[in-house]
C-alpha cells in the first residue's frame, strides 16, 4: 500500500493515490493540475522514508476537482437576564483535490569505495 502524509495550508494530511480529500480553499482552477512537494512521510508496502521536515525528491501531484462553499454555520450568542441576544453566520470556502500521483525520485548510485586493509608483515 503506497501512501504519503502531505503539508498543505498549515494542515496534514495522509492521502493514497485516487483519494479525494477537502482542503481549505486554495488559489487554484477547477480542473487545473499542481504539485506539492512538502510531504512529511513516504510510505510504500517496505519502503518508508521520513522527512526531516520534507523528504527529499517526493512529490505529490494533484488535480483540483472543485471550489465551492460549505454549509453554513449559525454561532448564536446571548447574556442571560439582560436581552442581550446576537447570531452570526460563517460559510467556509473550500476546495476539493484529488491525489493522482505520489512519486519519489530514487537516489542516483554511487560507486562504492572498496577499502583495503594492509597487513603487516
Amino acid at each position: 500500500m503506497k501512501y504519503a502524509v502531505i503539508a498543505i495550508s498549515g494542515h496534514q494530511y495522509q492521502v493514497e493515490e485516487n483519494q479525494v480529500i477537502t482542503l481549505d480553499k486554495q488559489e487554484l482552477e477547477d480542473k487545473k493540475t499542481a504539485s506539492t512537494t512538502n510531504v512529511l512521510l513516504y510510505v510504500n508496502d517496505k519502503n518508508i522514508k521520513i522527512g526531516k521536515p520534507f523528504v527529499d525528491s517526493a512529490k505529490v501531484d494533484f488535480e483540483v476537482v472543485k471550489n465551492y462553499k460549505g454549509k453554513k454555520l449559525r454561532v448564536f450568542t446571548y447574556k442571560a437576564k439582560s436581552r442581550y441576544r446576537k447570531t452570526k453566520g460563517f460559510r467556509p470556502q473550500l476546495t476539493d483535490i484529488k491525489i493522482t500521483k505520489i512519486s519519489i525520485k530514487p537516489a542516483p548510485k554511487t560507486a562504492s569505495k572498496t577499502k583495503v586493509k594492509e597487513t603487516k608483515k
